[in-house]
């Protein structure tokens, strides 16, 4: 999800946020459950996880094919108490990822409603390059493509990436998303106008795939 939908310049709320659920929850828009892999958990985010996100996504590798994060864990703080509120409206759900062992974030992902009741809805993801290689995206894409399908209630779920962005592409085309297709000029990024790739992935897809893989990748 390379355009955030979060804009910090229009939100003056004052920071809040609930603190992060211990059990799996049926209604998630009182609060995100938490889904465990082997390498890592996926949990609601927290406010005191804006200076690792700050830290991990700030810099110009990970940032430089998507909106700008915040430019400050200020920012990232607002950031969090706007998913928290967002996810009550029924409209984004926003995951951090811990690594197994560990308590720090270190990336995230999110899904956001196109349309009213999440029949269609587009997905996203960054994780502090320290990370990437490491098995990370696999299973965290894993996690919440169950949570958005299962869950949520989400038939057709899209991607964008930029043509550029040859390590994004390629690992949505490794969790089986279907390329539909190139959008001309479609982000603007530094001032220039970037072509995407449009990446799709449909309920009944990932279940096909996860019943030839042998997958249950929610514990």
């Amino acid at each position: 999800m390379e355009k955030m939908p979060y804009q910090p310049h229009l939100d003056s709320t004052p920071l809040a946020g609930p603190p992060v659920e211990q059990a799996v929850r049926t209604d998630w828009r009182g609060g995100l459950p938490l889904l465990t892999g082997s390498l890592i958990t996926l949990r609601e985010l927290q406010i005191n996880d804006a200076p690792s996100l700050f830290a991990m996504l700030a810099t110009e590798e990970v940032s430089r094919f998507i909106s700008p994060p915040p430019a400050s864990v200020e920012g990232f703080e607002r950031f969090i108490a706007w998913t928290h509120r967002q996810r009550e409206a029924g409209q984004y759900v926003c995951f951090a990822v811990v690594p197994r062992g560990s308590d720090v974030a270190v990336g995230l992902f999110q899904v956001r409603a196109l349309e009213h009741g999440f029949g269609t809805a587009e997905w996203g993801f960054a994780i502090g390059s320290d990370f990437w290689g490491s098995g990370i995206f696999v299973e965290g894409s894993r996690l919440v493509l169950d949570f958005a399908f299962d869950v949520v209630g989400v038939h057709r779920l899209e991607a964008r990436a930029a043509v550029r962005n040859g390590r994004g592409n390629g690992a949505l085309r490794k969790i089986g998303a279907v390329q539909e297709g190139v959008l001309r000029r479609s982000f603007l990024r530094h001032g220039e106008y970037l072509d995407q790739t449009l990446w799709s992935l449909l309920d009944d897809d990932w279940r096909d795939a996860k019943a030839v893989w042998g997958l249950s990748v929610v514990h």
